[in-house]
């Protein structure tokens, strides 16, 4: 009868679900944990085979993810490594280039306009040759020559000395310093003439010296030494007999790490002396030389050190912190690779395991 089908097969299936329970005994805790995570409750035939069915897609896409999660994670260890590389480089680049811009300081060029100079020292150092006239003129006006070759009347302030020079120790120079130019808006000048008898030599020249300040001669106790110490820090330049040298000259300001330097530049031009003189006469040689200023600035050459300490300390804090927080990343990354190791093995673990 249907009723007793029923019966005897209910009871079958109840002696089964005995018999498997005393085989397999009391589960286990990790048995337990497994049987929630991968198995669900028999409820039909069609059931267990989705469950199946699902259970053995699972690895698949658990194993697809961590593989995903790995490979992010190393990429990103990579380009943190490279960001680390990149600091370590900048780092070393910032330090260089200060270091480069503090041994090697940039000049800084400006112009100042004044309406007058301080007057110069212009030291001539005739030798045998004889001063014949020394005057100060206005506007480029110099008249014409009178008596050339013969004393004249002198409107400038003269001062000579006598030193032995820093390079000759032996040999004693005579200087006859004359008071510069300083009004450089009504262009000043000076106009200054020599004379030298016939010499053996087959060039005749006089040399000449400007030096920043005529008072510090006038004002300095020892006019010797003074002397000699511009001639060692000072050029020397030369002008010709038989010409007018016009001279123009420039100053020039060199302000350095310690110390501030003065220094002449100067731009001449030569025009030939007509000697009218008559033939006996002629053989007294004539020098003439014109001092000017070229023009109402002063040239100031300031060194710069370009590298900036507070710029370069700002830019290694920066770099320090991107290392610190690579590092930090580095080791927090490290940590989760290790706890996501474990975990794997433990998952493993269980699954490897029997169950009792």
């Amino acid at each position: 009868m249907p009723g007793t089908g029923s019966r005897s097969s209910y009871q079958q299936f109840n002696d089964e679900d005995d018999d498997d329970d005393k085989i397999s005994g009391p589960l286990s805790q990790d048995s337990f944990d497994d049987a929630d995570e991968e198995t669900v409750p028999e409820e039909s035939n069609g059931n267990v085979g989705q469950e199946n069915d699902m259970g053995g897609n699972s690895p698949p896409r658990r194993f697809s993810k961590t593989c995903v999660k790995n490979v992010f994670t190393v990429l990103l260890i990579f380009i943190y490594l490279v960001l680390t590389a990149v600091a370590i480089f900048l780092a070393y680049q910032t330090i260089s280039d200060f270091l480069d811009k503090l041994s090697q300081p940039v000049m800084s060029v400006s112009y100042k306009e004044v309406d007058s100079f301080s007057p110069p020292g212009i030291a001539l150092f005739p030798d045998d040759a004889q001063l014949l006239s020394c005057k100060h003129h206005y506007h480029d006006n110099i008249p014409p020559l009178v008596d050339p070759g013969t004393p004249q009347e002198r409107d400038c302030e003269i001062t000579e000395v006598t030193y032995f020079g820093p390079f000759t120790e032996h040999k004693q120079k005579r200087a006859v310093v004359v008071r510069g130019p300083s009004d450089v808006k009504n262009k000043e000048l000076i106009f200054v003439q020599f004379s030298q008898n016939e010499t053996r030599e087959d060039f005749s020249a006089i040399s000449y010296m400007l030096f920043a300040k005529f008072s510090d001669l006038i004002e300095s106790a020892n006019k010797s030494a003074f002397m000699s110490d511009c001639e060692r820090n000072y050029s020397m330049w030369t002008f010709s007999g038989g010409f007018r040298t016009w001279v123009k000259m420039s100053l020039v300001k060199t302000s350095g790490r310690r110390s501030e330097a003065v220094e002449f530049r100067q731009e001449s031009g030569v025009v030939k002396f007509n000697d009218k003189r008559p033939e006996s006469e002629q053989t007294v040689q004539l020098f003439f030389v014109v001092f000017e200023w070229r023009d109402p600035y002063i040239q100031e050459i300031r060194l710069i050190v370009t590298a900036n300490p507070w710029s370069s300390i700002g830019i290694l804090c920066v770099v320090f912190m991107a290392l610190f927080k690579a590092a930090n990343f580095a080791k927090l990354t490290i940590k989760w690779i290790i706890k996501m190791r474990k975990r794997h093995l433990k998952h493993k673990a269980r699954e490897l395991n029997p169950i009792n």
